[in-house]
């Protein structure tokens, strides 16, 4: 059998009817996975293909994406099933088509990912390790913030780049950083259900106007973490950031924060790109401690 056969003999596996296929197409997977739609006239699938070395990474986003969706705030697209077939690893899940934003549409994303974030857990982590883009994302269960992310958020990430060679002056910032941005994080966050990669490329609108989230890197922490990548790149429309702060009002501290949780970020693209990142990690990193 091919690798096609097989997926389409796990979908139909998964969702207990045959499911012949009468039409494929690709579509952009970004710069990790490969992407295409498979339909059968009546339902439309969205299946992402690796090597099979990484199907953990598949496994993972389909509990995250699972996880969000039981949520119940914001329109995600459910996992129906991963495998293997061969040297491929696949996940299907259900295609969404895609449409035009709105300020209502922005509206409802800010409404619905405060709601999202109302959805709290015993403690900071995730029931499982995952990835943020190509790099793991360890999530041990951990009580207490700070530690969770001194170790397994900033520290991990610095702790990669002392591995790829990147500098010993963002090594001596980041280890001074790591004992002093404790100070910044008095609001006693709650274990909040994040998305974990929250940019403008996860993020759309279906053909109806409606807010979608997907491509997740899931864990529970402080919603502040979420609120701060969607500033990273641009940001999103000010009709998103004003019904969010409408259904849960932000902290005064988020403003320095936020720049303390894109750090994560910016390190990780460090990580796995290299180039001038280095530079803005250590721009953000002095901002942060002259703020300690």
């Amino acid at each position: 059998m091919s690798v096609w056969d097989d997926i389409v003999a796990a979908i139909t596996e998964a969702s207990g009817k045959r499911f012949v296929p009468n039409s494929q197409g690709t579509l952009g997977g970004g710069c990790i996975n490969s992407a295409f739609r498979l339909s059968n006239g009546e339902h439309d699938w969205f299946v992402k293909t690796n090597h099979a070395a990484r199907i953990d990474m598949f496994d993972a986003e389909a509990a995250g994406l699972n996880a969000l969706a039981d949520s119940a705030t914001l329109k995600v697209p459910r996992a129906l099933c991963t495998g293997t077939s061969g040297d491929t690893a696949f996940i299907v899940m259900q295609h969404i088509r895609f449409g035009n934003g709105s300020t209502r549409g922005w509206q409802a994303a800010g409404r619905g990912l405060a709601a999202m974030h109302a959805h709290n857990a015993h403690a900071f982590g995730w029931e499982r390790n995952n990835t943020i883009g190509a790099s793991p994302q360890p999530n041990a269960w951990r009580d207490d913030w700070i530690t969770f992310w001194r170790e397994q958020r900033l520290g991990f990430q610095l702790g990669l780049a002392a591995r790829h060679n990147h500098g010993s002056r963002l090594q001596k910032l980041g280890d001074q950083l790591l004992t002093r941005f404790h100070v910044l994080v008095d609001h006693a966050p709650q274990p909040s259900l994040l998305h974990g990669d929250l940019w403008g490329g996860n993020l759309s609108f279906d053909s109806h106007g409606e807010p979608v989230i997907y491509d997740p890197a899931t864990y529970f922490g402080d919603r502040e973490a979420d609120l701060a990548m969607t500033e990273l790149f641009g940001g999103f429309s000010p009709d998103f950031y004003a019904a969010y702060r409408e259904a849960w009002p932000i902290d005064a501290g988020y403003r320095v924060r936020k720049t303390l949780y894109n750090l994560y970020h910016v390190l990780n693209h460090l990580n796995l790109f290299g180039g001038s990142y280095g530079a803005q990690a250590e721009r953000m990193m002095q901002s942060l401690l002259a703020e300690c």
